[in-house]
């Protein structure tokens, strides 16, 4: 990446000197503009050869990156181009460019609500502008889900912010199960997004385990500069380690699951891992799949098997078969219950 990015500061800086025509600029000038260049990059002293010089130019002047840079030699020493009109910021993007521009501003609109990105919001319009004026006005290539009218969004920022600066919060919330909202004292530790749904991960006041809120629960966040702020040793990856989803149990709820996976589905779930501990056990004579996972017992994991329906079965273990067939029975009778 430093190789590339050395690049482009040696050709921005030979554009400025060639589009300078009240000097000479002979491949000496040039190179101490470019080592010049580098340093105020870097912080320390970066020699450019002179083949490294010529062989900028050469990429400058051919098609390689688009440039076609007008370079002409005068008088078999001084450069110099031969359109004193032209800059490398003047090259029209390539349709290939105009599709990359295009998805990375799709992209970077999904995060609006972040004032990370606030210092972008320029570019991002002058993006747009510069797309807009060298191409038709197409759907995107990309689409990511978003649902802009999910509760606690506007929480985002905050919460970013506090656990960037290290600040404890009290924040009402009030779950799924009660009639009124409590105030937790919670030290942030993490954002988590899962299934379009965004968690706040952190600990609360005089506990050890971690916990998650749900943004869409949050009622309103209060900044507590009085408590200091204590970060435990809290790695996200080893945390979510054995779990699928946002609910983080005990290692004694961690099961060994078996699942069987009919043979029109098993090609999906194998190109999809359900989790990283995910394993093909059996392929059988029908085509089904066996596999083997080893995750906590917890509701996401119960909602994704039920999701898939008859195609997929638990063979082990059997708390778990036992707790999706009551589930299915009890489904069962609410659909043909008699009225």
């Amino acid at each position: 990446m430093a190789t590339n990015k050395h690049a482009l500061i040696r050709y921005r800086t030979i554009d400025r000197c060639l589009q300078n025509r009240s000097k000479l600029w002979d491949l000496d000038a040039l190179i101490q503009a470019c080592s010049d260049a580098l340093y105020e990059y870097e912080g320390k002293d970066a020699n450019v050869s002179k083949r490294t010089l010529q062989l900028d130019i050469q990429n400058m002047r051919s098609n390689k990156l688009g440039y076609n840079a007008p370079i002409i030699v005068h008088k078999k020493k001084y450069y110099t181009y031969s359109n004193p009109n032209y800059a490398l910021t003047d090259v029209p993007l390539t349709s290939l460019d105009m599709d990359v521009l295009t998805e990375s501003v799709s992209m970077l609109r999904q995060f609006k609500d972040f004032s990370l990105f606030e210092e972008l919001s320029g570019i991002i319009q002058k993006l747009e502008d510069r797309i807009y004026s060298e191409t038709s006005n197409s759907h995107p290539i990309i689409h990511l889900e978003k649902n802009e009218n999910l509760k606690g969004l506007s929480h985002l920022d905050t919460l970013y912010q506090a656990i960037l600066k290290q600040f404890v919060l009290n924040i009402e919330y009030k779950s799924f199960k009660s009639r009124k909202s409590n105030t937790i004292h919670l030290h942030p530790y993490l954002l988590k997004e899962f299934n379009n749904r965004w968690f706040l991960v952190g600990r609360s006041e005089g506990a050890q385990n971690i916990m998650n809120l749900a943004l869409d629960r949050i009622e309103s966040i209060e900044l507590d500069f009085k408590t200091d702020y204590k970060m435990i040793n809290f790695n996200p990856d080893d945390y979510y380690k054995n779990t699928y989803g946002v609910t983080v149990l005990s290692d004694s709820d961690i099961i060994d699951i078996e699942l069987k996976v009919d043979k029109w589905n098993a090609p999906y779930v194998a190109t999809k891992p359900i989790h990283a501990s995910q394993e093909i056990k059996e392929v059988l004579e029908d085509k089904s799949m066996i596999f083997t996972l080893r995750v906590h017992h917890n509701y996401e994991i119960e909602r994704l098997i039920l999701g898939f329906g008859s195609s997929m079965e638990v063979l082990k273990p059997r708390r778990l078969r036992n707790k999706i067939k009551r589930t299915i029975k009890n489904s069962f009778e609410s659909y043909f219950e008699v009225e």
